[in-house]
This record gives structure tokens, sequence and C-alpha cells, in this order.
């Protein structure tokens, strides 16, 4: 477990490997989503992000109310 790069009283274990930082759950995102990275098929973090975009999709389908 290492210090966050941003809140250093809080301890993480995600970290991005391409830039060499750890980042707590709060501060957890990609910092160049568009950009290649040779590490994104295995990187937590990438995978933790898509599963949430995905899951506020399907909550925002689930939502939409239709009328007969």
């Amino acid at each position: 477990m290492e210090k966050c790069v941003n809140h250093s009283d809080r301890l993480t274990s995600y970290s991005c490997l391409k830039h060499g930082v750890y980042m707590c759950e709060e501060c957890m995102h990609c910092t160049d989503p568009t950009i290649y990275c040779k590490f994104r098929p295995s990187c937590p973090i990438w995978f933790i992000i898509k599963n949430n975009k995905s899951d506020d999709k399907k909550k925002d389908s689930d939502s939409v109310h239709r009328n007969p």
C-alpha cells in the first residue's frame, strides 16, 4: 500500500503503471484516456472506471419511463 498522489493521508493499492503514481478511489481516473497506453489491458483503474460508466448508463436507461 502506498500514499495517494493527491491525499498523503490515504493509503491505496491502485496505481497507474504508466505514470508511476498511486490514486485513492476519490482520485482514481485515467489521465490519458485517449492516448495509447500499453498497460491499459491490465489496468485496474481503467477497468473500474469503465465499469462505473457502463453502470451509470444502465441506471439512466432503467430510469427512463415509457408512456403506453
